[in-house]
């Protein structure tokens, strides 16, 4: 632990989750967006993202690990839980009876068990459930043929069909939800844009799902609010010590700036290139 204790936000999932922190990924995103953002002034440190992805899981493996990552007694609850399974139970089953695959009611009552032990933790623990996206199944046969993986079924129509039901979930059970199946496809040649594999998110893929998140997390009527301009920041206060400014006479205050990202939030957009830093 280094210094005070800090709120969480946890990305709990497969590998869209896992694998999120690189290639410019969703949860880097996010995690630099929070990282001097404290849910109350003076009272608590800025929030820590934790990751907690593992590649090529499904929900059923999911539940089963449950009290391991989210124990109940712990000392410190998530304020913030998002979630994301879906596109591995959603391949289709593999001859051998082996690989991910979930049929769809186990899924939908998987998530509905993940749902109900996070709402156990604390009455202020927040939820956000991630469908299925959109896949580019050219590339997924491509790579099939090549020889990187066995048989497997994965299409876009039972990602559709996967990511419908978790939608249906979430409002059956009052959980909020980002539908990635419909925000992905919004954006012009998101099949040749979006992921580095068919399946897993680019930089610009990544970017859509950061833009979904913050929306939610704008409109959600959560008590205090967990986005981010509305989140006070820490050690925000004006110092000599920061950047001399332009006219050689006050300083730069660098404190509420996000690092090399573009992110398209409440209408406008925060540019960050390179080095280069803009309020």
């Amino acid at each position: 632990m280094v210094g005070p204790t800090r709120p969480e936000f946890v990305l709990f999932g497969s590998s869209i989750v896992q694998m999120s922190y690189d290639r410019r990924g969703w949860g880097a995103i996010l995690a630099d967006i929070y990282s001097r953002r404290v849910l109350f002034l003076s009272l608590s440190p800025p929030a820590d993202i934790l990751l907690r992805g593992y590649l090529g899981w499904n929900s059923r493996r999911a539940v089963n690990v449950l009290d391991q990552i989210f124990p109940k007694d712990a000392a410190v609850k998530p304020s913030l839980v998002m979630v994301y399974f879906g596109g591995n139970d959603s391949m289709g089953p593999h001859p051998s009876g082996l690989g991910p695959h979930v049929p769809l009611p186990e899924y939908i009552e998987n998530m509905r068990k993940i749902a109900s032990h996070l709402k156990s933790l604390s009455d202020s623990t927040r939820i956000i459930f991630l469908s299925c996206p959109p896949v580019n199944e050219a590339v997924i046969n491509e790579n099939i043929r090549s020889g990187s993986f066995s048989e497997m079924i994965r299409t876009n129509e039972l990602c559709k069909q996967y990511s419908e039901a978790c939608i249906k979930l979430c409002q059956e059970i009052n959980v909020t939800s980002v539908d990635l199946f419909t925000a992905v496809q919004r954006k012009d040649d998101w099949m040749n844009t979006c992921f580095i594999d068919g399946i897993h998110f680019s930089a610009e893929g990544s970017k859509i799902v950061v833009e979904e998140i913050l929306k939610v997390l704008r409109e959600a009527d959560w008590k205090p609010s967990l986005h981010w301009k509305s989140m006070p920041i820490e050690f925000s206060e004006d110092s000599p010590y920061d950047i001399a400014a332009a006219d050689g006479k006050t300083t730069f205050n660098p404190s509420s700036s996000t690092f090399y990202w573009e992110i398209q939030d409440d209408d406008t957009t925060t540019n960050i290139i390179n080095l280069c830093i803009k309020t």
